[in-house]
């Protein structure tokens, strides 16, 4: 199933899209797609609903991110063994946790804005998980399966300098505002399948810069997952990124960072494309 979220920011539509690529309107079922719908049996109520819901004209409509603001945005750095071997890092013992302010979730297809003084802004591509019931201290790897709504992608955008030049944690770079497009679907882990197979790609300005697979991940979804209910409790309708392949700006290639005009686009195996014009803060 792929729900997804239409309309202006803070005005947006659930909808779900059904088998035969016709969006319906979710409003007779559920007011929002957020951590309450997720954990509430949401996805059981569309599924049993779905014939039933009224059919929604979206032409021409804006597709904002396919979950309402999450309580939490746990990123994994360093988590595909060509992308540390890239940036000059050794592959972590255990996965690098940072923090991204909720508020740089934005539609897949929004502007991103380059912020003030920024001369190192880039892009990511990543697999999001989006959790559908409370994540704490989980026994094992395999008991992530059961928290997991279901997967986006997202656009990890980074300021490099202020990540890395700027002193203190990587906060600072990974936060400015429209940082993080999410979407355009929220597909659910059934349809889905195995998270380790699904190969992601992003282009600048048409040139294929990041061309990877999810099986390449150093620790598994379920890993990470399992992973960060040891130090933190995780909560429906969280989102965490797992991570990027090889072939961001900071690596050793010839990739320019990103400028006032580029176009970006990203894709995952089943998760649907995302495009973004980048502009000026």
């Amino acid at each position: 199933m792929r729900l997804l979220r239409v309309g202006d920011p803070g005005a947006e539509i659930p909808a779900v899209l059904d088998d035969a690529g016709q969006v319906r309107d979710l409003r007779p079922v559920t007011g929002e797609i957020n951590g309450d719908f997720l954990a509430g049996g949401g996805v059981a109520r569309v599924r049993d609903a779905l014939t039933g819901l009224p059919e929604l004209d979206v032409t021409g409509m804006r597709i904002g991110a396919p979950v309402a603001r999450p309580g939490a945005l746990v990123c994994i750095g360093l988590n595909y063994s060509d992308h540390a071997a890239e940036t000059a890092a050794e592959p972590p013992g255990e996965p690098v946790v940072f923090m991204k302010n909720t508020n740089t979730v934005v539609g897949p297809n929004d502007t991103v804005l380059v912020p003030r003084q920024s001369v190192r802004t880039d892009y990511e591509v990543e697999l999001a998980v989006v959790l559908g019931a409370k994540a704490r201290y989980l026994d094992s790897p395999q008991a992530a399966a059961a928290v997991i709504a279901g997967y986006a992608i997202s656009n990890d955008v980074s300021e490099r300098e202020f990540q890395i030049e700027r002193g203190g944690q990587w906060t600072k770079g990974k936060s400015c505002e429209t940082f993080n497009p999410l979407g355009p679907w929220l597909v659910t882990a059934d349809e889905v399948g195995d998270p380790q197979t699904l190969g992601l790609r992003l282009s600048v300005n048409g040139e294929l810069r990041q061309d990877g697979n999810t099986k390449n991940m150093l620790f598994g979804v379920h890993h990470v997952i399992w992973y960060l209910s040891q130090f933190m409790v995780l909560e429906p309708g969280d989102v965490v990124n797992t991570g990027t392949p090889a072939g961001v700006a900071l690596g050793v290639n010839d990739f320019g960072y990103l400028r006032a005009g580029d176009i970006v686009e990203l894709s995952i195996d089943r998760l649907g494309v995302q495009r973004q014009r980048i502009g000026q803060a």
